[in-house]
């Protein structure tokens, strides 16, 4: 059964850099995993499912409007759980619409915590690691439109691909 997940993914060049800066602090995950805003987390789909979630995908894209998203300092949900990221000073708003569509039908899933949109820089480290993180990209920066998102599907030895992309409107 593959694992797939749905995320808006960051454009370059800010992809490139936070996945860069996110391997400099030791996180290894970060090589197999895109520079993103989940809206489905992982969630495994029988095979013959995959059609359907498309199906799905793509009628929630329609009926959801382009938005903007600006991405600005650093967040933690520690000591809930040991990550770091990027905030969303706008465009929260967008993602939960966003994530609302698409999490319903073959999609709706628990989630184990509340939504809330952020771009991973760190994960899983130690204390140290983590505050640097927090630290340094502190004053990071970045606007874009959001016009589209995109299904993944995880892969064993190259993490997660893009397979779909959904545009908006």
């Amino acid at each position: 059964m593959p694992t797939i997940g749905v995320a808006i993914a960051i454009p370059e060049p800010w992809a490139s850099e936070l996945q860069d800066y996110r391997t400099s602090v030791g996180d290894t995950t970060a090589t197999q995993i895109p520079t993103h805003i989940t809206l489905v987390p992982p969630t495994e789909v029988p095979d013959g499912d995959l059609e359907a979630v498309c199906a799905h995908l793509s009628r929630a894209a329609s009926a959801v409007a382009p938005f903007h998203i600006h991405l600005r300092g650093t967040g933690t949900f520690r000591p809930v759980s040991p990550v770091v990221f990027v905030t969303l000073a706008e465009g929260i708003s967008g993602c939960e619409v966003l994530a609302g569509a698409v999490r319903q039908g073959p999609l709706e899933v628990d989630l184990h915590y509340p939504y809330h949109p952020h771009v991973t820089i760190a994960h899983h480290l130690d204390d140290e690691a983590l505050d640097r993180a927090f630290a340094e990209l502190a004053e990071f920066e970045c606007r874009f439109a959001v016009d589209a998102f995109s299904l993944y599907v995880h892969e064993a030895g190259t993490g997660w691909r893009s397979t779909d992309h959904f545009t908006l409107g």
